[in-house]
């Protein structure tokens, strides 16, 4: 295996009902392509949706994303059989992407509301969480974050709402909200 820049990858989790859990993964992202780290970041339920991240990380040497899902909330208790599939597909290639050990820093964007709609299995994220090569920063993120991921994380971020423009009628700003 060759040299990695990371002797020890930890993983971080950014969980929480607050904005940013994506933003603050992509900031620690930007932060290692910037280091010459390779980054391969996995999106969960966001596909088929036009985010503003999709277009950045185009032009980014070392940084590599792929989205899984039809860009829109997952809100049924029985997700559709897409939403299953496609979930599937995006784990699978979490999977591969972290054992092989190719990247510095895989994040699996949104993997938490997989877990939390149960088209992930937690046990199967724990499994990768713990057979991860030693180089390999792993980042989690979305809301409801399970007991298990936790205490296994090595860092733990809630964002937290306090106060949101949804509520005063502000409707989602392209370049800001996606």
């Amino acid at each position: 295996m060759p040299e990695h820049m990371l002797q020890n990858g930890l993983v971080q989790v950014y969980t929480g009902n607050g904005k940013g859990k994506t933003s603050a993964a992509f900031g620690a992202a930007l932060r290692a392509v910037g280091r010459g780290l390779k980054v391969y970041i996995i999106q969960f339920i966001k596909g088929g949706f036009d985010y503003g991240e999709l277009y950045s990380v185009k032009n980014l040497p070392n940084l590599r994303l792929t989205a899984f899902g039809r860009g829109r909330f997952i809100t049924e208790s029985q997700p559709p059989r897409e939403d299953l599939q496609m979930a599937r597909e995006g784990f699978e290639l979490a999977k591969q992407t972290v054992s092989d050990g190719e990247y510095d820093m895989v994040v699996l964007d949104e993997i938490n509301v997989v877990m939390h709609l149960n088209m992930i299995s937690i046990d199967e994220v724990v499994k990768l969480i713990k057979n991860k090569p030693k180089h390999v920063e792993l980042i989690l993120t979305g809301r409801n974050a399970p007991a298990q991921v936790i205490e296994i994380a090595d860092l733990v971020t809630e964002m937290k709402e306090i106060k949101h423009p949804y509520a005063q009628g502000i409707p989602q700003r392209k370049g800001i909200e996606y």
